[in-house]
């Protein structure tokens, strides 16, 4: 390695993560899921085995397959440290105390390779101060990478530089972060708390404020600073219990500590109910309660007046429903002017949060679009504060300026309006222009040749309509190259069960085979085009289908993958099953049977790295890390595509279909399937182990889903899943 090298972002593939706590383990987890060689070092032995094994069994997991841990070496501080001299990168992760981390430095300065970075997981404290007393070559390439937790489904990364760090460095660091870490990545200034903590631990603080100044309950402010405020569902109290109320306690604590001239610090100071709370160890989820407690499947809300335990109760804000259904730009415009609960609560928390942030910017961050894409990549805003404030009237708040964001362009500190960059790789499927919108379908214009085919169908469903008008754009020849996705949501939730309920109930059964010949026909007729599926959130059934008929398929590592039809009684019939015979057969007949199983219980994987390991994706499929670059992706693996044959169809050696059996007849003595489930299995085995060919396999999956159809017990998990959103195991 050298420095050049690393200035092009590249660190190599052996990087040290120091300190093994709740950030460190899942720090180094989520880097062994990218690839990397990870050295994960603590104090001792033990205590890193025991911060790796809690790391391990963390909920949600960090690891996208079990065997990543194997990229992990563990070793401890007093006697491991030479290890270090083999790594491109060390991030340390241990306890917030300035002392401490000085100390580590010190230690491990001389021991790292020349061009080696090092960087500090910090939540807040100042990055200048960590670097004192290190070498001026330690200072150039020393810089704060405040990662997020959990750092598998975060993906914003604070990164902040010290007035000393070499703007290569930066460069090098933003890219490798960006590229190889699948981050994104926002610069920051070095003061306590960066801009997450510094302003988001200040929103948290100042809701409990206002609740318990108001007597609103828990619910109701969850409600309000939800989905209503464009955030996520878990509002302001579930955050804070998510969070660690410790945790909130400790930042506010070093942050009133470190910012005496700020005027609106008093805000965190601890609001009564916190303060109660943190006195009964009630600290949030990691102890089971805080403002919520959870028994059983039941969660129980804390009252901030009684300071008891009750039932939850659904709060009475009509206004939330009235305006819950306008754009988000015209209901925050409405809301604050509302004379009722909700509008006196966000006058006395909203408001001033926004005045705070422009009290705050030019002290703690960059620009405005930094400040506000920490709130929505960190806290999952959809606008961050500068872009709620342009959009509520003028005179709405104190701040004066505006707006802040004009038209690719954004308000500078100094009050003119400066270009924001465009980042290609970045560039979401709505920017790019349409040439075609079909209704059920849209073409958008990708360059060079290559056109999105967008399903633009409710969470990508899928119909014969839709099959059909595909069927005659692929064979059409107005698409040389092709992404396909989808303008909803996610990808596709697969076939829509409205169809094969209505035709259950004309009986019309032919019907029923000619939409499956259609969809089975389309897959095929997608594989003779180059092209790739983009595919992200849930691919199910037949979306599933289509994206394996594609030459190439780019999967979001977060996406959802399978074929959950035995949930409503049938099999995959659009060349599903047939398809994961083809891509497990080269595993071997016992990965056959092992198929059979999970298709006759309709098993679905929560990430395309599992997905490709269970045989609902090809070797040849990519995983895409970083979900805001599949579409960049897809487009880049479209233009080296090449169109594929059809599947090729291996003869199985061994008693698969006895294996098949044998494994249903355990699952069924043991209870963990129905009679009909043994039924789907049975179907499913026609098709695995009796077929003589892709053609004949098609043939055969498709008599099987028919034939599911005319039984009652289908027809009954169809309904119940239409009535409920649940599987019904009958």
């Amino acid at each position: 390695m050298d420095f050049e090298r690393i200035c092009e972002g590249d660190f190599g593939t052996k990087v040290c993560v120091i300190g093994a706590g709740t950030m460190g383990g899942g720090i180094a987890l989520h880097l062994a899921n990218l690839g990397f060689e990870v050295t994960l070092l603590d104090l001792t032995p033990q205590s890193v085995r025991e911060g790796f094994d809690r790391a391990k069994s963390a909920s949600p997991p960090h690891l996208y397959l079990p065997q990543n841990e194997s990229r992990v070496r563990l070793g401890s501080i007093e006697a491991d440290l030479e290890w270090l001299a083999e790594v491109g990168w060390v991030c340390e992760a241990v306890v917030e105390k300035l002392d401490i981390k000085r100390d580590l430095f010190e230690r491990i300065e001389p021991l790292i390779a020349p061009d080696a970075y090092v960087t500090t997981n910090t939540s807040g404290l100042e990055i200048s101060l960590l670097a004192e007393g290190r070498s001026e070559a330690f200072r150039s390439k020393f810089m704060g990478t405040h990662f997020f937790n959990p750092p598998r489904y975060l993906k914003l990364l604070e990164l902040i530089p010290t007035k000393e760090t070499d703007p290569r460095a930066i460069t090098a660091m933003t890219r490798f972060l960006e590229e190889r870490v699948a981050r994104r990545v926002v610069p920051a200034k070095d003061t306590p708390g960066f801009i997450a903590n510094r302003f988001g631990m200040w929103c948290m603080y100042k809701a409990v404020h206002i609740a318990e100044r108001l007597g609103l309950s828990v619910e109701a402010v969850d409600a309000i600073t939800g989905p209503f405020l464009g955030r996520p569902r878990s509002g302001s109290f579930r955050l804070n219990d998510i969070v660690g109320l410790d945790i909130m306690q400790d930042i506010a604590g070093n942050l009133i500590a470190r910012c005496p001239d700020d005027p609106f610090i008093g805000v965190l100071q601890a609001p009564e109910s916190l303060s109660y709370l943190i006195s009964k160890g009630w600290i949030g989820g990691k102890v089971g309660q805080g403002f919520y407690r959870r028994e059983g499947k039941e969660f129980l809300s804390f009252d901030l007046g009684t300071k008891a335990y009750r039932q939850r109760q659904e709060p009475e804000l009509s206004s939330l429903g009235d305006l819950g259904k306008l754009p988000l730009t015209e209901r925050l415009r409405e809301a604050i002017e509302l004379r009722d609960e909700v509008g006196e609560f966000l006058r006395l928390y909203l408001i001033p949060a926004l005045e705070y942030a422009q009290y705050l910017k030019a002290e703690i961050s960059y620009d405005h679009l930094s400040f506000d894409r920490v709130m929505q990549w960190g806290f999952a805003w959809e606008l961050g504060p500068f872009g709620m404030l342009d959009c509520l009237k003028p005179g709405a708040t104190g701040v004066n300026e505006g707006p802040f964001f004009q038209e690719g362009r954004q308000l500078d500190f100094a009050g003119k309006y400066v270009s924001i960059p465009e980042e290609l790789e970045y560039k979401s499927l709505q920017s790019f222009s349409v040439l075609e919108d079909a209704g059920l379908y849209r073409l958008r214009d990708l360059g060079e040749g290559v056109t999105a085919i967008s399903l633009a169908t409710k969470m990508g469903t899928i119909g014969p309509d839709l099959v059909n008008a595909l069927g005659e754009l692929m064979t059409s020849g107005k698409v040389e190259r092709y992404v396909l996705t989808s303008e909803a949501k996610c990808f596709s939730a697969g076939f829509d069960l409205n169809f094969f309920r209505e035709k259950i109930e004309q009986e019309d059964w032919e019907g029923i085979d000619r939409a499956l010949t259609e969809l089975q026909q389309l897959s095929l007729l997608l594989g003779q085009t180059p092209g790739c599926a983009a595919v992200f959130r849930y691919c199910f059934g037949a979306g599933l289908e289509l994206a394996l008929g594609c030459p190439v398929a780019a999967v979001d590592a977060e996406c959802q993958v399978g074929f959950p039809e035995a949930r409503v009684g049938l099999l995959p019939g659009g060349g599903g099953t047939a398809r994961a015979r083809c891509i497990a057969q080269v595993h071997g007949t016992q990965e056959i049977a092992k198929l059979a199983g999970r298709m006759m219980l309709g098993v679905v994987q929560n990430n395309a790295d599992a997905a490709r390991a269970e045989y609902a994706l090809r070797e040849t499929d990519v995983t895409v890390y970083h979900p805001d670059r599949l579409l960049f992706e897809a487009i880049a693996l479209a233009r080296s595509a090449e169109p594929i044959a059809t599947p090729e169809w291996r003869a199985l050696e061994g008693p698969v279909a006895g294996m098949i059996d044998s494994a249903k007849s355990q699952k069924r003595a043991a209870g963990e399937i129905s009679e009909h489930d043994e039924r789907i299995g049975d179907k499913v085995k026609s098709v695995l182990a009796r077929a003589t060919s892709f053609e004949d396999a098609l043939d055969r999956e498709r008599d099987a889903f028919v034939e599911l159809c005319r039984n009652a017990l289908t027809f009954a998990r169809i309904q119940h899943m239409l009535a409920t959103g649940k599987p019904l195991r009958n």
